[in-house]
């Protein structure tokens, strides 16, 4: 089966040639790479052209916004399985070869997730099926990959969310999406032995802000996209709360312990969920 990857990139270059190295040494071979480029210069095209020859590879642009670029990059796709790897990941060498052997032999599932590389407690261990309240701990973006027949029922993402949107809801597009496939009755499953680099180290320095500069506006605008998601998919009351009770139980903790910044960071997505929630902009 033939892969169609849609990465959406803007600012980097370093990362981007970190994905290609990764793409490049993939056993399994067929696939295309649909760049999407929102970078108002060139700066892409010298990290391209060495391997324009090397694989199938598209490179074109459009405005901002990750959905927006990735909406793009689904009218551009010939292969059979769709997947979207961000702009600052990288594959293990076999991960196609895996991907594609999954869904040679499980021909009743529509879509596989895995997760991020490493040891994080978020990402759930044991490999299943995902639905609505397991999604969270189950789906993120750079690890779906999704039959044709996904992509052509569910239709585009969400224009509204995800960073560069232009809204207040920050992120959720790929959820959404995956709630989506799920409302329509597509099986999806989840596998934590499925990992992908992210983010990938970069030999480019990179300033880490003290505590008392950090800005926790990305973390409220995160947490304001799955405030949204839980209204637009409608969501259990005492799902709600749940979402709203974890981080108020960690900004009491970090209270009790002086944490200043872990009680910003807890403040931030509390309120961000509960304002999402409501359709506070």
């Amino acid at each position: 089966m033939k892969f169609s990857l849609i990465l959406a990139t803007l600012g980097r270059t370093a990362e981007i040639s970190t994905f290609l190295t990764s793409l490049d040494a993939q056993t399994y071979r067929d696939f295309e790479l649909i760049v999407i480029d929102q970078n108002p210069d060139d700066r892409l095209v010298e990290v391209l052209a060495p391997y324009q020859d090397k694989f199938e590879l598209q490179h074109l642009r459009s405005a901002k916004g990750l959905s927006l670029a990735r909406n793009f990059g689904l009218k551009q796709i010939s292969g059979e399985l769709v997947a979207f790897p961000d702009d600052d990941c990288a594959y293990p060498s076999d991960l196609l070869a895996q991907v594609n052997q999954f869904f040679i032999d499980s021909p009743q599932h529509d879509g596989l997730t895995g997760r991020p590389a490493g040891t994080a407690k978020i990402w759930d261990a044991k490999e299943g099926l995902i639905n609505p309240l397991n999604l969270w701990r189950r789906g993120i973006s750079y690890t779906i990959f999704l039959r044709r027949a996904v992509i052509d029922s569910v239709g585009p993402f969400d224009e509204t969310l995800g960073v560069g949107a232009g809204t207040p809801w920050g992120s959720g597009e790929e959820s959404d999406y995956l709630l989506r496939a799920i409302q329509d009755g597509f099986a999806l499953y989840y596998n934590p032995d499925l990992t992908v680099i992210h983010p990938v180290e970069v030999s480019q320095p990179v300033e880490v802000p003290s505590p008392a500069q950090r800005d926790f506006t990305k973390t409220h605008a995160y947490a304001m996209g799955r405030g949204r998601l839980l209204r637009k998919h409608q969501f259990p009351i005492w799902f709600v709360i749940y979402n709203w009770l974890r981080p108020g139980l960690g900004l009491g903790v970090a209270l009790l312990r002086g944490r200043g910044e872990d009680v910003r960071s807890y403040w931030a997505t509390l309120q961000g969920r509960f304002q999402g929630w409501l359709g506070w902009a």
